[in-house]
């Protein structure tokens, strides 16, 4: 005769595998087998009071079913004592699906509603051991990850996000060995089901989960507050973890954390498990498309609805296993909307394209403000939320401006006593004399090596210099101004035309020696005799009886020089007769033989 599975073992939940029943998960069994408490809505209404904000979503409509020892937190919490917060994540995909986004999204409410600070811890070394994942790949998704953490809104300020592999060390690891030392290897096989074929890498690993509900395991953040409670918002699958660690809590004298825990986002095709990051057909990602989106809902979301319009009508549908209405229940903020598509869809007044076409509007939009705030989320601002010595450093910036002050203080009181040690007598000690030697400012003195460099330049140069300055200091010197080409030619012309006016202005004086037309450069006037004021006829050329000066009033170089000097203007020069040296003379006379 063969053994008939028991409904208890068709149910599997564990931290690493979920599978339901055929009908679905069933809660009421699991708060039985794990030993938490319902939370009822007189814990949600004390929620509500305490922080003067409605209930979210995720509690009003069940999401968050589960707890254990709220209720004691929330007394303390009455009484003024603060409480931290902290949740995790398993860095196992490139992108997180919207099953992942659920205790984010709630962890970041209970943040802003109490005001508390808040750990999350990304598991990259537990995934390394669990997956076929290498190490580095591993250290990778978990940055990746951490981006889309941060763009679901939490406060930098309350906020600090680690990883193991970069963490764990110090006081983190000493809880860890106590914890593991406080747990036999038969109770954690009891609580996690570990077998002979699991490697040692797993049966280690709960201590490395267990540490973060301590909160000495943060010293650069709970220093000298070891009395501080946690609380611990997450799926039930992650249950087993810390019941070991609330077992082990007493004993090594802190307060067992307290739990919040959530039901499974169900999978596209059904709620016979959860949402699951290794088959992409049954998750909607933060990196999906509206057009993803919507091809995956009509596809795969798994409807209640009837086999047919007719019978639809007739029946409605089945709202237990309708995954459309489901998800609806987790990110349709509007309650009355929601109870009237129930109902509609419930009599069959109202199809299941309708209720698919609402879905798709409300998870378009959150996926697309997420891709949004994710798209904003830099690399350095990761490192600001995984920067465990930022309240250090700020520690230390402000005592390094106590000391910068008190310096400054010392250095005026020996100020004011060198000047009193001036004014006393020279012949006091050795130290006396020291203490009277002037102070060299190197500064002063390159600033007066730079003014004594730049006080010959000119202005471009001076200009040239405070540009280098400025480049050295990290900014950009302003660029070189050009002028229009319009603007330009113009200007061009004009000094053209002053530099052609200034060559005639100079032929002119040239004649008499003022300026000398090959180089330009103004000369010596030497004082001329009277005789020497007047034409000689021994300077001229006689031709036909006409004395012939005209060479004297050309632009040429000195007397001494113009005879060459016409000798070489004339050479090379093309006559219009097209022969060198040939052609017409003045008055029109051909040269004789």
């Amino acid at each position: 005769m063969e053994k008939q599975p028991n409904q208890e073992e068709d149910q599997i939940i564990t931290p690493w595998e979920v599978a339901g029943e055929k009908g679905g998960i069933d809660y009421d069994k699991l708060i039985d087998k794990f030993g938490c408490q319902r939370l009822d809505q007189s814990i949600i209404d004390r929620v509500a009071r305490l922080t003067g904000r409605p209930p979210h979503v995720f509690l009003r409509r069940g999401v968050f079913f589960a707890h254990r020892d709220l209720s004691d937190l929330l007394d303390s919490y009455e009484r003024g004592e603060k409480f931290y917060l902290y949740t995790g994540r398993g860095p196992s995909s490139e992108a997180l699906h919207l099953g992942h986004l659920v205790p984010f999204m709630f962890t970041k409410y209970l943040q802003d509603a109490f005001k508390v600070p808040l750990v999350i811890q990304l598991t990259d070394d537990e995934k390394c051991m669990w997956k076929n994942l290498s190490v580095e790949e591993c250290e990778r998704l978990a940055r990746e990850n951490a981006k889309d953490i941060i763009a679901c809104g939490f406060d930098i300020s309350r906020t600090f996000i680690f990883s193991d592999f970069d963490f764990v060390g110090g006081s983190f690891y000493k809880n860890m060995v106590r914890i593991a030392k406080c747990v036999t290897y038969n109770k954690v096989v009891g609580i996690f089901g570990f077998s002979g074929e699991d490697h040692i890498g797993k049966v280690s690993f709960p201590p490395v989960q267990a540490a973060p509900s301590f909160p000495s395991s943060f010293p650069h953040l709970f220093s000298g507050k070891d009395n501080l409670r946690c609380l611990i918002p997450c799926a039930i699958d992650q249950d087993p973890y810390f019941r070991m660690t609330r077992d082990v809590a007493p004993r090594l004298g802190y307060h067992k954390p307290a739990l919040i825990e959530s039901s499974f986002f169900p999978a596209l095709q059904g709620e016979t498990g959860k949402m699951s990051a290794s088959d992409p057909t049954s998750a909607i990602y933060v990196t999906d498309s509206a057009k993803d989106i919507k091809s995956k809902v009509n596809r795969y979301a798994f409807s209640g609805g009837q086999d047919s319009i007719e019978n639809h009508r007739k029946y409605g549908a089945n709202l237990e296993v309708d995954i459309p209405i489901k998800y609806l229940g987790f990110f349709l903020e509007d309650d009355a909307e929601l109870e009237h598509i129930r109902t509609e869809y419930g009599a069959g007044r109202m199809l299941t394209g309708e209720v698919k076409k609402r879905l798709i509007e409300v998870l378009t939009e959150i996926v697309e403000r997420h891709r949004r705030a994710r798209a904003a989320v830099t690399d350095e601002m990761v490192d600001a939320f995984m920067a465990e010595e930022r309240e250090m450093s700020m520690k230390r910036k402000g005592e390094e401006r106590d000391m910068s002050m008190k310096r400054k203080g010392v250095e005026r009181d020996m100020s004011m006593k060198r000047k009193e040690a001036k004014k006393g007598p020279s012949s006091t000690s050795d130290d006396v004399v020291e203490s009277e030697a002037p102070k060299i400012d190197i500064r002063s003195i390159l600033k007066d090596i730079e003014f004594l460099g730049s006080s010959h330049m000119t202005w471009k140069q001076k200009k040239d210099l405070e540009n280098r300055k400025v480049v050295s200091l990290g900014g950009k010197p302003p660029k070189k101004q050009r002028l229009p080409l319009s603007v330009a030619r113009v200007a061009m012309k004009k000094q053209k035309e002053r530099e052609e006016k200034m060559l005639q202005e100079r032929a002119i004086l040239g004649r008499f020696g003022a300026f000398s037309s090959s180089s330009g450069a103004k000369r010596v006037v030497e004082r001329r005799r009277p005789e020497d004021r007047v034409l000689k006829s021994t300077e001229g050329n006689f031709r036909n009886g006409v004395l012939d000066v005209k060479h004297m009033l050309q632009p040429s170089a000195p007397q001494a020089s113009n005879d060459k000097g016409r000798q070489a203007s004339g050479k090379g020069k093309k006559k219009k007769g097209g022969h060198k040296g040939q052609g017409k003379r003045k008055g029109g006379g051909k040269k004789r033989h």
